[in-house]
């Protein structure tokens, strides 16, 4: 797990970036670092060791094709808890479509982008699931 601002400002949210693409975590740092806290996991396990340490993101961005855990499972776990199922959830996908991951998902998540997706519109989706 890295931190990927220089230093945790107080009044920017928190996005926790779970995906084991480098090139994916490079992008994403360069388009959001200036707005938000960002921390950083390769799999879904370590993102789930992170909160149980008492972390609460304010929003997560999960890819789903993960080794370990991967993001299906990783969300699922954290849709079915108490604590953390109202934590807004972007899912990146290369492998699904929206409509087969419904099919395939028990649980509710707030958007699936595909890969390669466009920074501007997912900038505007996380200011819009922050507001």
């Amino acid at each position: 797990m890295h931190n990927l601002s220089p230093a945790l400002a107080f009044n920017k949210k928190t996005i926790l970036l779970v995906d084991d693409e480098v090139t994916v975590l490079k992008l994403l740092e360069f388009i959001l670092k200036k707005d938000y806290n960002l921390v950083v996991h390769n799999n879904g396990l370590e993102a789930i060791s992170w909160m149980d340490e008492g972390n609460m993101p304010d929003l997560i961005i999960s890819d789903l094709l993960m080794p370990y855990v991967d993001g299906i499972d990783f969300v699922r776990g954290l849709k079915s808890s108490g604590y953390y199922r109202n934590i807004p959830v972007i899912l990146l996908s290369a492998a699904y479509s929206a409509e087969d991951l419904a099919a395939k998902l028990t649980y509710k998540f707030n958007l699936l982008i595909p890969k390669p997706f466009n920074p501007s519109k997912l900038q505007e989706h996380i200011k819009s699931l922050l507001d």
